[in-house]
């Protein structure tokens, strides 16, 4: 297939295509990941309190929120490649600039443009769907998600390692040359798309209001994802100072390795992807809650213990994924034509829960410690309950 080919709806994916969305999903996501084992460090680099700190993360989840709402719709008027070019090349920029910045401020803004810019899986993921035959598009849309899960992974795991080996300042220059790589590959290996919007910009965003009004179920389950997406970040984004304490004392390198025991998280999206219609929505969305619940437990009565740690990531991810993957892959029939904006719709409010789960983490850390922490990230994954308890 040509760089310049175009895909028919329903005419099935190439395989390689597959594996070049996954791939360039996954390196484009981590950026949004790498600062989540480096904050601790970053706090003591720039002498600041760990609520500037803090604001690093968040920052970076507001800007994806915001690139999901008002970059990713563009795909239903130009190309898709054009679109993800521009925003690798922008990423470059800003990775660039964080590795050379000189105050915390920068970093935070910077990581703002990050995450604007980093949301490029999220034109894979309705692309997936909509050129998908119809017998594998919950498998094409979970291997897409694996890769972004992988990345994500990935992304904690190498940061970890590499500020502990080189400094904070060099992750960021490996993630600006990573961005450059893969804009070479979609350029050649990526291919346009038909739009799926007749009119102008300002026209395609009123269209996202009368989806929202539209359909009831966009609604309902795009807050209990997110619900549960706050609660997940609310872990992640105070782990690097829990881990800097007592009685670890330890690095990012530590906080990044925590990362990889995500991994059953990510294998889980395929399988999930094959049983969503056969379990059902509302059973995944429960026992997906169960499991935030129960690693929510294991955080605070046996949080002193690495295997406590260890057990709840793995519990918490493989939850975050039923979540996630049952709400979201079901979306896309609503509307086939309008996939991109639908997915558009649920991301943004996704990401918007995971910047709230970031900035109460935040403040519950600099309030009440860890168990502040816990106790936030346990009311959070409640509410995503009450919603999944909710009769269709």
């Amino acid at each position: 297939m040509s760089a310049r080919s175009m895909l028919e709806p329903g005419a099935g994916i190439p395989t390689r295509l597959l594996a070049v969305l996954a791939t360039v999903a996954g390196v484009a996501v981590a950026n949004l990941y790498y600062n989540q084992p480096l904050l601790e460090m970053l706090r003591e680099q720039f002498a600041s309190t760990t609520l500037a700190a803090n604001r690093i993360a968040l920052y970076a989840q507001v800007g994806y929120a915001l690139g999901l709402l008002f970059v990713i719709p563009l795909a239903d008027l130009m190309s898709r490649r054009r679109i993800v070019v521009v925003n690798l090349a922008l990423l470059a920029a800003a990775l660039a600039g964080t590795a050379v910045a000189q105050r915390i401020e920068a970093v935070q803004g910077l990581s703002f443009l990050i995450g604007v810019c980093s949301v490029m899986p999220h034109l894979f993921i309705p692309l997936a769907a909509q050129y998908s035959t119809p017998e594998l598009k919950t498998r094409n849309v979970g291997i897409v998600l694996s890769g972004l899960l992988v990345g994500i992974l990935a992304s904690r795991v190498v940061s970890g390692a590499v500020g502990e080996l080189w400094g904070w300042r060099a992750m960021y220059w490996i993630a600006a040359g990573l961005m450059v790589a893969a804009s070479g590959v979609v350029v050649a290996l990526l291919p346009d798309a038909r739009p799926n919007f007749s009119g102008s910009y300002g026209e395609l965003m009123r269209s996202l209001l009368t989806l929202v009004r539209r359909y009831p179920v966009l609604r309902r389950y795009s807050v209990r994802a997110a619900c549960a997406f706050g609660s997940f970040m609310c872990f992640w984004a105070s782990l690097a100072f829990r881990m800097a304490g007592e009685p670890f004392c330890v690095g990012s390198d530590v906080v990044g390795l925590l990362g990889l025991c995500g991994v059953a998280g990510a294998l889980t999206a395929s399988v999930v992807g094959r049983w969503i219609e056969r379990v059902g929505v509302q059973r995944f969305n429960r026992a997906g809650c169960a499991m935030h619940l129960a690693a929510w437990v294991l955080f605070g009565v046996w949080g002193d213990s690495y295997v406590a740690l260890v057990a709840g990531i793995v519990v918490i991810d493989i939850g975050m994924q039923c979540i996630q993957l049952s709400n979201q892959a079901l979306l896309f029939d609503l509307e086939p034509s309008a996939s991109n904006r639908i997915n558009t719709i649920f991301m943004s409010i996704f990401f918007t829960g995971g910047a709230l789960g970031t900035f109460l983490s935040g403040v519950a850390w600099s309030a009440a410690g860890w168990g502040g922490v816990v106790a936030t990230g346990g009311v959070l994954t409640l509410v995503a309950l009450a919603l999944a308890a909710k009769k269709e």
